[in-house]
Protein backbone atom coordinates (compact mmCIF):
# COMPACT_ATOMS: atom_id res chain seq x y z
CA UNK A 1 0.00 0.00 0.00
CA UNK A 2 1.32 3.64 -0.68
CA UNK A 3 1.45 6.04 1.76
CA UNK A 4 0.43 9.65 1.19
CA UNK A 5 3.63 10.95 -0.21
CA UNK A 6 4.70 7.70 -2.53
CA UNK A 7 0.43 8.54 -3.51
CA UNK A 8 1.05 12.53 -4.38
CA UNK A 9 4.37 11.44 -6.31
CA UNK A 10 2.64 8.11 -8.35
CA UNK A 11 -0.19 11.16 -9.03
CA UNK A 12 2.13 13.78 -10.62
CA UNK A 13 3.55 11.33 -12.30
CA UNK A 14 1.13 10.32 -14.14
CA UNK A 15 -0.07 14.39 -14.67
CA UNK A 16 3.11 14.72 -15.95
CA UNK A 17 2.85 11.37 -18.43
CA UNK A 18 -0.88 12.99 -19.22
CA UNK A 19 0.72 16.14 -20.94
CA UNK A 20 2.92 14.93 -22.41
CA UNK A 21 1.04 12.03 -24.27
CA UNK A 22 -2.04 14.25 -24.64
CA UNK A 23 0.74 17.08 -26.12
CA UNK A 24 1.80 14.57 -28.44
CA UNK A 25 -1.22 14.49 -30.72
CA UNK A 26 -0.63 17.84 -30.97
CA UNK A 27 2.70 17.90 -31.92
CA UNK A 28 2.03 15.39 -34.58
CA UNK A 29 -1.01 16.69 -35.99
CA UNK A 30 0.71 18.48 -38.92
CA UNK A 31 0.52 17.35 -42.12
CA UNK A 32 3.49 19.59 -42.95
CA UNK A 33 6.37 20.92 -42.30
CA UNK A 34 5.61 23.68 -45.26
CA UNK A 35 2.66 24.22 -47.05
CA UNK A 36 3.17 26.46 -50.05
CA UNK A 37 0.28 27.71 -50.81
CA UNK A 38 -1.83 29.27 -54.24
CA UNK A 39 1.62 29.68 -55.90
CA UNK A 40 1.87 29.34 -59.52
CA UNK A 41 3.76 26.23 -60.10
CA UNK A 42 6.04 25.92 -63.07
CA UNK A 43 7.94 22.29 -62.66
CA UNK A 44 9.18 21.42 -65.96
CA UNK A 45 10.33 17.86 -65.32
CA UNK A 46 6.54 17.32 -65.61
CA UNK A 47 5.46 19.67 -67.94
CA UNK A 48 3.40 21.75 -64.74
CA UNK A 49 2.32 25.55 -65.09
CA UNK A 50 -0.57 26.08 -63.32
CA UNK A 51 -1.57 27.08 -59.39
CA UNK A 52 -0.89 24.52 -57.17
CA UNK A 53 0.04 23.99 -53.12
CA UNK A 54 3.17 22.44 -52.63
CA UNK A 55 3.71 20.20 -49.42
CA UNK A 56 6.66 19.63 -47.67
CA UNK A 57 7.47 17.07 -45.28
CA UNK A 58 10.90 15.37 -43.57
CA UNK A 59 13.41 17.57 -46.26
CA UNK A 60 10.69 16.29 -48.96
CA UNK A 61 8.18 17.16 -51.35
CA UNK A 62 5.15 15.36 -50.21
CA UNK A 63 2.24 16.71 -52.06
CA UNK A 64 2.05 18.93 -55.34
CA UNK A 65 -1.92 19.51 -55.87
CA UNK A 66 -4.52 22.09 -55.74
CA UNK A 67 -6.14 23.12 -52.83
CA UNK A 68 -4.28 20.99 -50.54
CA UNK A 69 -6.12 20.22 -47.22
CA UNK A 70 -4.08 19.52 -43.76
CA UNK A 71 -2.23 21.44 -40.79
CA UNK A 72 1.25 23.11 -41.16
CA UNK A 73 3.88 24.07 -39.11
CA UNK A 74 4.64 26.70 -41.32
CA UNK A 75 2.14 28.31 -44.36
CA UNK A 76 3.48 30.31 -46.92
CA UNK A 77 1.62 31.99 -49.06
CA UNK A 78 3.08 32.31 -52.44
CA UNK A 79 0.08 34.12 -54.61
CA UNK A 80 1.61 35.92 -57.33
CA UNK A 81 4.46 34.41 -57.10
CA UNK A 82 6.71 31.64 -58.91
CA UNK A 83 7.51 28.14 -57.18
CA UNK A 84 9.54 26.03 -59.15
CA UNK A 85 12.41 23.53 -58.51
CA UNK A 86 15.35 24.72 -56.87
CA UNK A 87 17.99 26.80 -59.26
CA UNK A 88 21.17 24.97 -60.75
CA UNK A 89 23.86 26.77 -61.14
CA UNK A 90 26.37 24.25 -63.72
CA UNK A 91 29.03 27.34 -64.46
CA UNK A 92 29.87 29.75 -61.14
CA UNK A 93 32.70 29.92 -59.41
CA UNK A 94 31.43 29.97 -55.81
CA UNK A 95 33.65 27.51 -54.65
CA UNK A 96 36.57 30.03 -54.56
CA UNK A 97 35.28 31.26 -50.85
CA UNK A 98 33.35 30.59 -48.08
CA UNK A 99 31.29 33.50 -49.10
CA UNK A 100 30.23 31.93 -52.11
CA UNK A 101 27.84 29.50 -51.74
CA UNK A 102 25.50 31.18 -49.05
CA UNK A 103 25.58 34.17 -51.03
CA UNK A 104 23.91 32.40 -54.27
CA UNK A 105 21.64 30.38 -51.84
CA UNK A 106 19.35 33.31 -51.48
CA UNK A 107 19.40 33.45 -55.22
CA UNK A 108 17.19 30.27 -55.44
CA UNK A 109 20.58 28.41 -56.46
CA UNK A 110 20.19 25.02 -54.83
CA UNK A 111 22.58 23.53 -56.60
CA UNK A 112 26.05 24.64 -58.00
CA UNK A 113 29.57 23.27 -60.20
CA UNK A 114 32.34 25.29 -59.78
CA UNK A 115 33.68 25.44 -62.95
CA UNK A 116 37.55 25.38 -62.65
CA UNK A 117 38.53 27.95 -60.64
CA UNK A 118 40.39 24.96 -59.13
CA UNK A 119 43.17 23.30 -60.43
CA UNK A 120 45.59 19.82 -59.24
CA UNK A 121 47.49 22.35 -56.95
CA UNK A 122 44.42 23.85 -54.85
CA UNK A 123 41.30 21.15 -55.81
CA UNK A 124 41.48 20.46 -52.31
CA UNK A 125 40.67 24.20 -50.99
CA UNK A 126 37.78 24.15 -53.47
CA UNK A 127 36.44 20.62 -52.50
CA UNK A 128 36.52 21.72 -48.70
CA UNK A 129 34.41 24.66 -49.77
CA UNK A 130 32.06 22.66 -51.87
CA UNK A 131 31.57 20.12 -48.66
CA UNK A 132 30.49 22.75 -46.34
CA UNK A 133 28.64 24.50 -48.55
CA UNK A 134 24.82 24.89 -47.34
CA UNK A 135 23.63 23.56 -50.33
CA UNK A 136 24.87 20.78 -53.01
CA UNK A 137 28.18 21.99 -54.45
CA UNK A 138 30.50 19.85 -56.86
CA UNK A 139 33.31 20.68 -58.79
CA UNK A 140 35.34 20.42 -62.49
CA UNK A 141 38.90 20.60 -61.94
CA UNK A 142 40.84 22.93 -64.50
CA UNK A 143 43.21 20.94 -66.00
CA UNK A 144 45.68 23.80 -66.36
CA UNK A 145 46.88 22.57 -62.52
CA UNK A 146 46.82 26.47 -61.38
CA UNK A 147 43.12 26.91 -62.03
CA UNK A 148 41.96 29.89 -63.56
CA UNK A 149 44.91 32.12 -63.15
CA UNK A 150 45.31 35.92 -64.60
CA UNK A 151 46.44 36.37 -67.88
CA UNK A 152 45.84 32.72 -69.03
CA UNK A 153 46.55 29.30 -67.37
CA UNK A 154 47.34 27.62 -70.43
CA UNK A 155 49.93 29.94 -72.48
CA UNK A 156 52.41 27.00 -70.76
CA UNK A 157 50.84 23.95 -72.12
CA UNK A 158 53.15 21.92 -69.65
CA UNK A 159 50.70 23.57 -67.00
CA UNK A 160 47.79 20.83 -68.41
CA UNK A 161 49.33 17.71 -66.25
CA UNK A 162 47.25 14.52 -66.98
CA UNK A 163 48.89 12.82 -63.87
CA UNK A 164 48.41 15.32 -61.75
CA UNK A 165 44.55 16.07 -62.61
CA UNK A 166 43.55 12.38 -62.44
CA UNK A 167 45.22 12.45 -58.70
CA UNK A 168 43.77 15.40 -57.75
CA UNK A 169 40.11 13.90 -59.18
CA UNK A 170 40.85 10.56 -57.28
CA UNK A 171 41.47 12.66 -53.84
CA UNK A 172 38.09 14.53 -54.55
CA UNK A 173 35.99 11.74 -56.07
CA UNK A 174 33.09 13.17 -53.71
CA UNK A 175 33.00 16.48 -55.63
CA UNK A 176 34.82 16.68 -58.64
CA UNK A 177 32.37 15.53 -61.61
CA UNK A 178 33.90 16.90 -64.70
CA UNK A 179 37.07 18.59 -65.98
CA UNK A 180 37.36 22.21 -67.53
CA UNK A 181 39.15 23.67 -70.31
CA UNK A 182 39.49 27.20 -71.07
CA UNK A 183 40.60 27.39 -75.08
CA UNK A 184 39.81 31.59 -75.58
CA UNK A 185 43.15 32.54 -77.36
CA UNK A 186 43.90 34.68 -74.13
CA UNK A 187 43.92 31.76 -71.83
CA UNK A 188 46.07 29.15 -74.36
CA UNK A 189 46.47 30.47 -78.00
CA UNK A 190 47.60 27.80 -80.05
CA UNK A 191 47.35 25.26 -76.96
CA UNK A 192 43.95 24.88 -77.42
CA UNK A 193 43.29 21.76 -78.98
CA UNK A 194 46.59 20.42 -77.12
CA UNK A 195 44.33 21.23 -73.51
CA UNK A 196 41.32 19.84 -74.85
CA UNK A 197 43.02 16.46 -75.42
CA UNK A 198 44.95 16.54 -71.96
CA UNK A 199 41.25 17.12 -70.78
CA UNK A 200 40.19 14.30 -72.25
CA UNK A 201 42.57 12.34 -70.79
CA UNK A 202 41.97 13.48 -66.89
CA UNK A 203 38.24 13.05 -67.40
CA UNK A 204 38.49 9.36 -69.25
CA UNK A 205 39.55 6.85 -65.96
CA UNK A 206 36.82 8.53 -64.27
CA UNK A 207 33.82 8.15 -67.01
CA UNK A 208 33.74 12.46 -66.55
CA UNK A 209 32.33 15.18 -68.59
CA UNK A 210 34.67 17.67 -70.15
CA UNK A 211 33.04 21.47 -70.13
CA UNK A 212 34.74 23.93 -72.47
CA UNK A 213 34.87 27.59 -72.41
CA UNK A 214 34.91 29.27 -75.98
CA UNK A 215 34.93 32.25 -77.72
CA UNK A 216 37.81 34.05 -79.42
CA UNK A 217 39.07 30.65 -79.91
CA UNK A 218 42.83 30.31 -81.49
CA UNK A 219 41.08 27.01 -83.43
CA UNK A 220 37.73 27.36 -85.29
CA UNK A 221 35.09 25.45 -83.73
CA UNK A 222 34.72 22.87 -86.48
CA UNK A 223 38.04 21.53 -85.42
CA UNK A 224 37.34 21.56 -81.67
CA UNK A 225 34.26 19.83 -81.96
CA UNK A 226 35.45 16.53 -83.02
CA UNK A 227 37.17 15.87 -80.08
CA UNK A 228 34.10 16.00 -77.85
CA UNK A 229 32.33 13.37 -76.71
CA UNK A 230 28.63 12.84 -75.76
CA UNK A 231 27.77 14.31 -72.39
CA UNK A 232 30.42 17.08 -72.50
CA UNK A 233 29.29 20.94 -72.71
CA UNK A 234 30.02 23.96 -74.37
CA UNK A 235 29.91 26.96 -72.60
CA UNK A 236 30.09 30.58 -73.81
CA UNK A 237 27.91 29.72 -76.71
CA UNK A 238 27.28 33.16 -77.69
CA UNK A 239 30.48 34.44 -77.73
CA UNK A 240 31.18 36.57 -80.97
CA UNK A 241 33.71 36.40 -83.63
CA UNK A 242 36.33 35.26 -84.29
CA UNK A 243 35.62 31.38 -84.53
CA UNK A 244 31.98 31.78 -83.12
CA UNK A 245 29.14 29.31 -83.76
CA UNK A 246 28.26 32.26 -86.71
CA UNK A 247 29.79 32.16 -90.34
CA UNK A 248 30.49 35.41 -91.75
CA UNK A 249 26.87 35.82 -92.95
CA UNK A 250 25.47 35.40 -89.29
CA UNK A 251 24.38 31.59 -89.91
CA UNK A 252 25.20 28.96 -87.44
CA UNK A 253 27.38 26.41 -88.80
CA UNK A 254 26.39 23.52 -89.65
CA UNK A 255 28.54 21.58 -87.29
CA UNK A 256 26.66 23.25 -84.10
CA UNK A 257 23.61 21.43 -85.09
CA UNK A 258 25.11 18.33 -85.61
CA UNK A 259 27.56 18.58 -82.31
CA UNK A 260 24.13 19.05 -80.59
CA UNK A 261 22.64 15.88 -82.47
CA UNK A 262 25.08 13.65 -81.06
CA UNK A 263 24.78 14.88 -77.59
CA UNK A 264 26.87 17.61 -76.89
CA UNK A 265 25.41 20.32 -74.46
CA UNK A 266 24.98 23.79 -75.04
CA UNK A 267 25.43 26.47 -72.17
CA UNK A 268 24.41 30.04 -71.58
CA UNK A 269 27.33 31.18 -69.55
CA UNK A 270 26.89 34.93 -69.08
CA UNK A 271 29.94 35.80 -67.53
CA UNK A 272 31.29 39.15 -67.56
CA UNK A 273 33.98 39.75 -70.45
CA UNK A 274 33.90 38.29 -74.08
CA UNK A 275 31.35 35.93 -73.41
CA UNK A 276 28.43 36.97 -75.33
CA UNK A 277 27.20 39.84 -77.20
CA UNK A 278 23.08 40.72 -77.94
CA UNK A 279 23.77 40.31 -81.59
CA UNK A 280 25.13 37.01 -81.45
CA UNK A 281 22.10 35.74 -79.05
CA UNK A 282 19.47 37.28 -81.88
CA UNK A 283 20.96 36.14 -84.71
CA UNK A 284 21.28 32.17 -82.88
CA UNK A 285 18.04 32.25 -81.56
CA UNK A 286 16.21 33.51 -84.69
CA UNK A 287 17.96 30.15 -86.22
CA UNK A 288 16.05 28.44 -83.20
CA UNK A 289 19.70 27.79 -81.48
CA UNK A 290 18.73 27.98 -77.83
CA UNK A 291 20.86 26.78 -75.03
CA UNK A 292 20.39 23.32 -73.03
CA UNK A 293 21.54 25.18 -69.67
CA UNK A 294 21.27 28.85 -68.56
CA UNK A 295 23.93 29.96 -66.04
CA UNK A 296 26.18 32.79 -64.46
CA UNK A 297 29.66 32.18 -64.37
CA UNK A 298 29.20 33.53 -61.47
CA UNK A 299 31.31 34.75 -58.40
CA UNK A 300 31.07 36.94 -55.30
CA UNK A 301 31.29 40.18 -57.00
CA UNK A 302 28.80 39.37 -59.57
CA UNK A 303 26.12 41.55 -57.78
CA UNK A 304 27.42 45.10 -59.18
CA UNK A 305 28.07 43.13 -63.03
CA UNK A 306 25.94 42.35 -65.61
CA UNK A 307 25.34 38.81 -64.13
CA UNK A 308 23.53 40.47 -61.33
CA UNK A 309 22.17 36.77 -60.26
CA UNK A 310 20.91 34.01 -61.85
CA UNK A 311 17.23 34.76 -62.36
CA UNK A 312 18.66 38.18 -64.18
CA UNK A 313 20.03 35.78 -66.64
CA UNK A 314 17.12 33.77 -67.25
CA UNK A 315 15.32 37.01 -67.57
CA UNK A 316 17.43 37.86 -70.53
CA UNK A 317 16.67 35.09 -73.03
CA UNK A 318 12.56 35.28 -71.72
CA UNK A 319 13.42 38.99 -73.17
CA UNK A 320 14.37 37.33 -76.92
CA UNK A 321 11.02 34.92 -76.78
CA UNK A 322 11.97 31.52 -74.98
CA UNK A 323 8.93 30.70 -72.93
CA UNK A 324 9.07 30.59 -69.23
CA UNK A 325 8.98 27.18 -68.76
CA UNK A 326 11.51 26.35 -70.84
CA UNK A 327 13.83 29.21 -69.26
CA UNK A 328 13.25 27.29 -66.06
CA UNK A 329 13.84 23.88 -67.22
CA UNK A 330 17.08 25.40 -68.70
CA UNK A 331 17.92 25.85 -65.27
CA UNK A 332 16.75 23.13 -63.60
CA UNK A 333 15.87 19.74 -64.82
CA UNK A 334 18.06 19.88 -68.07
CA UNK A 335 20.85 21.32 -65.66
CA UNK A 336 20.33 18.07 -63.36
CA UNK A 337 20.74 15.94 -66.30
CA UNK A 338 23.77 17.15 -67.07
CA UNK A 339 26.09 15.60 -63.97
CA UNK A 340 24.64 12.38 -62.27
CA UNK A 341 25.25 13.81 -58.66
CA UNK A 342 22.21 15.99 -59.34
CA UNK A 343 19.96 13.20 -60.96
CA UNK A 344 17.12 13.64 -57.99
CA UNK A 345 17.29 17.68 -58.25
CA UNK A 346 15.57 19.87 -60.65
CA UNK A 347 12.48 18.81 -59.90
CA UNK A 348 9.05 19.16 -57.89
CA UNK A 349 8.01 15.22 -58.38
CA UNK A 350 6.70 13.96 -54.88
CA UNK A 351 9.72 12.11 -53.31
CA UNK A 352 12.13 14.75 -54.42
CA UNK A 353 14.52 16.51 -51.82
CA UNK A 354 12.43 19.79 -51.28
CA UNK A 355 14.95 22.16 -52.61
CA UNK A 356 12.47 25.02 -54.04
CA UNK A 357 13.31 28.54 -55.36
CA UNK A 358 10.43 31.07 -55.23
CA UNK A 359 10.91 33.93 -57.68
CA UNK A 360 8.94 37.05 -58.64
CA UNK A 361 8.33 37.59 -62.33
CA UNK A 362 7.91 41.52 -62.25
CA UNK A 363 6.96 43.49 -65.30
CA UNK A 364 8.09 46.97 -66.12
CA UNK A 365 11.28 48.20 -68.01
CA UNK A 366 14.22 46.78 -67.15
CA UNK A 367 17.82 46.77 -68.86
CA UNK A 368 19.96 43.81 -69.46
CA UNK A 369 23.88 44.30 -70.46
CA UNK A 370 26.46 42.05 -72.55
CA UNK A 371 29.40 41.31 -71.95
CA UNK A 372 30.13 44.70 -74.19
CA UNK A 373 28.40 47.14 -72.57
CA UNK A 374 25.27 47.09 -74.98
CA UNK A 375 22.18 47.27 -73.25
CA UNK A 376 18.89 45.94 -73.94
CA UNK A 377 15.28 46.60 -72.60
CA UNK A 378 13.24 43.65 -71.33
CA UNK A 379 9.47 43.87 -70.48
CA UNK A 380 10.03 41.44 -67.66
CA UNK A 381 12.16 40.03 -64.72
CA UNK A 382 12.47 37.29 -62.69
CA UNK A 383 13.53 38.01 -59.03
CA UNK A 384 14.64 36.22 -56.48
CA UNK A 385 12.12 35.84 -53.30
CA UNK A 386 12.76 33.12 -51.01
CA UNK A 387 14.83 29.94 -51.10
CA UNK A 388 13.60 26.34 -49.58
CA UNK A 389 16.40 24.11 -49.62
CA UNK A 390 15.78 20.61 -47.91
CA UNK A 391 12.15 20.94 -46.78
CA UNK A 392 13.43 24.63 -44.19
CA UNK A 393 13.11 28.08 -45.58
CA UNK A 394 16.70 30.12 -45.84
CA UNK A 395 17.47 33.98 -44.88
CA UNK A 396 16.53 36.08 -47.90
CA UNK A 397 18.32 38.26 -49.38
CA UNK A 398 18.91 42.07 -48.04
Amino acid sequence: MMNRRQLLCSSAAVAASTVVLTGMPRALAATYDILIKNGRVIDPSVGLDATRDVGIAGGKIVAVEANLAGDATETIDARGKIVAPGLIDIHVHAGRTKEGPPLALQDGVTGWVDAGSGGADNMDQIAAIARGAPQIGRALINIARTGVAPGGELHNINQANVDLARGAIARNRDIVIGVKARLSANVGGANDLEALRRAQAAAAPFNLPVMIHVGQNYSPLRAIFPLLKRGDIVTHIYAPAPNGLLDDQGRLIPEVMAARRRGIIFDFGNGVADHFDWATVEKATSQGFWPDTTSTDWNVMSRTTGVVDFPNVMSKLLMFGMPLIQVIATATVNAARVFPAFDDRGTLNVGAPADIALMELKEGNFEFVDNYKGTRAGRQRLFPFETILAGKRTPKRA
